[in-house]
């Protein structure tokens, strides 16, 4: 296992980080147990979760996935060896976050409840990454292209008073550092200016949808990653599953999410299948397992901090984790990279 740098915090996170956002729902306890434990045996000292999980999300299971990584960690007694990542939801319509029934937004009041919530559910005393898991206000994402920008309006706080926040967790120790998630350039480099300017916490990491239907970051975010220390977690590397080649042909797993949830449209555009299936073959000409090739290219770019891997089997895990022996030669790099000119971002 490699490490890596988190931002400048001064930890080392590994380069493969465990998500966990079917525990709780394609996964039992156990099973999710499972997972976490193969996890630590093949050094993977990052594990990712959010008050949102399991996905996909509902008022009955809500906060199930961290409960699950809280009753590892408190049977493992190995809160000390984990750095911890967890997320508050942005704004939203549902109302199953909060006490009081009210919509999700990042107020004050409800980051404030929302993190007390993540700390009992996890059975610790802090967090070590704390994210936003997406923007307060109206932007692109979740498959929305934000390629083509669309002006938006709506309601929203204020980036310099979620930090403000931010800094209040920060010194009553219940947050070690903040991150973004599913944020764009801007809103990155406004929480890094507000940041510099009033002494507020500084975010060390974004993590956003990266995998080679999706090379988005590269447009903007990447030089800001490099240049701010504000490396990429790069989530949905698999594409929810098409990269792995399960998915050719029309083919509907049992137990894949595709098979369970009609929740993939974003991997579904009219550019994807094309691209897939050229990525899928390259692989297999290379003598590559398709979702090996896809996790060592994201691992590999240089704005990456760390690659979030799913899994419902131990076997897909297993399979995940070897990625980190592939190497992307150049010469497989180039090969990539003439698919990413003829099918550009099908799946932003």
């Amino acid at each position: 296992m490699h490490y890596r740098p988190l931002g400048r915090t001064g930890l080392e996170v590994s380069a493969l980080c465990l998500g966990t956002m079917t525990f709780g729902e394609q996964n039992s306890e156990a099973e999710g147990h499972a997972q976490l434990d193969h996890a630590r045996e093949r050094g993977i000292n990052f594990i990712d979760t959010a008050e949102l999980y399991p996905i996909p999300p509902k008022a009955g299971t809500q906060g199930e996935t961290e409960r699950i990584v809280g009753t590892w960690m408190k049977a493992r007694r190995n809160r000390a060896d984990v750095i911890l990542a967890t997320k508050v939801v942005g704004r939203s319509q549902n109302t199953w976050f909060r006490d009081d029934g009210a919509p999700a937004e990042l107020s004050r009041a409800q980051i404030l409840e929302a993190v007390d919530k993540s700390l009992k559910r996890l059975q610790t005393d802090y967090i070590d990454l704390y994210q936003i898991h997406w923007p307060d206000r109206a932007v692109s994402q979740f498959g929305a292209n934000p390629v083509i920008y669309k002006p938006t309006s709506g309601p929203e706080h204020p980036i310099e008073e979620t930090l403000s926040v931010m800094d209040e967790l920060v010194k009553a120790g219940k947050v070690r550092h903040i991150g973004l998630s599913n944020e764009s350039a801007w809103g990155t480099m406004t929480f890094l200016k507000h940041a510099e300017a009033k002494g507020l916490p500084r975010i060390a990491s974004i993590q956003n949808a990266y995998s080679l239907v999706n090379r988005t970051f590269e447009g903007g975010l990447a030089e800001i990653a490099r240049r701010e220390d504000v490396g990429l977690l790069a989530y949905s590397p698999l594409a929810q599953g098409y990269l792995t080649g399960k998915y050719e042909g029309g083919a509907r797993p049992a137990g894949a999410r595709r098979t369970l949830f009609d929740r993939l449209q974003r991997y579904e555009t009219p550019g994807a299948p094309a691209a897939i299936t050229a990525y899928v073959a390259l692989a297999r000409e290379w003598g590559l397992d398709p979702a090996q090739m896809a996790l060592a290219f994201a691992a590999s770019r240089s704005f990456t901090t760390s690659v979030i891997i799913g899994a419902t089997t131990s076997a897909q895990l297993k399979t995940n984790v070897d990625a980190l022996d592939v190497a992307i030669t150049p010469e497989l790099e180039a090969r990539i990279d003439a698919i990413h000119l003829r099918h550009t971002n099908p799946c932003p």
